[in-house]
């Protein structure tokens, strides 16, 4: 499936508010991708469908995931986290993606995880700096996301979401504290 086609695809399964967020995560996840040296046709698909199950209802995400046996954890934890998982499931059942890295970045986009690969960090980076997003550490995010080393500056912004969870007094998804570790152990050696 060529890049159009997929994109006129994953429109019908959005409302255009989070159509056009995605849109702007595959223009950041381009220039993020050039910056960083990371597959710039991987990172474009992998925005591309990284939201496909976002607009799905609570229980259509439940029983994707129940159905595919994978992941179950994060059916006891908020629901906002579901549809990373299920967009996996859709990206490579409906639009054909076999590429591991690819399904993972998707997979994997709201909460990180250990061992994170370029890909998955260019995914999660653009997704919480694309330029529609209007919170108040933004543009700081946004230029670590450049300036820094991907490394460093996945480290800083799962740093942030981690404070900003924690400040909502919500559980934070194992996988994310895990990223977290990483890069904090790697900071202090």
């Amino acid at each position: 499936m060529t890049f159009e086609a997929m994109q006129k695809k994953v429109a019908t399964y959005l409302d255009e508010k989070r159509y056009a967020h995605v849109l702007r995560v595959v223009e950041m996840a381009e220039k993020l991708a050039e910056r960083h040296g990371v597959s710039v046709e991987r990172a474009k698909t992998a925005a591309l469908l990284h939201d496909v199950a976002k607009n799905m209802p609570k229980e259509e995400l439940r029983q994707a995931i129940e159905q595919s046996g994978r992941d179950l954890e994060v059916l006891t934890f908020h629901h906002e986290l579901w549809h990373a998982k299920v967009g996996a499931i859709i990206a490579r059942d409906e639009f054909g993606i076999e590429e591991e890295c690819i399904l993972d970045a998707i997979r994997y986009h709201t909460t990180g995880r250990a061992q994170m690969t370029s890909l998955e960090m260019v995914i999660y980076l653009a997704d919480l700096v694309e330029e529609g997003r209007n919170f108040p550490t933004v543009e700081q995010l946004r230029q670590v996301a450049f300036d820094e080393v991907l490394e460093n500056a996945m480290a800083i912004a799962i740093r942030h979401s981690i404070q900003f969870l924690a400040s909502k007094s919500v559980a934070i998804y194992p996988d994310s504290f895990e990223c977290y570790n990483e890069h904090m152990l790697k900071k202090g050696k």
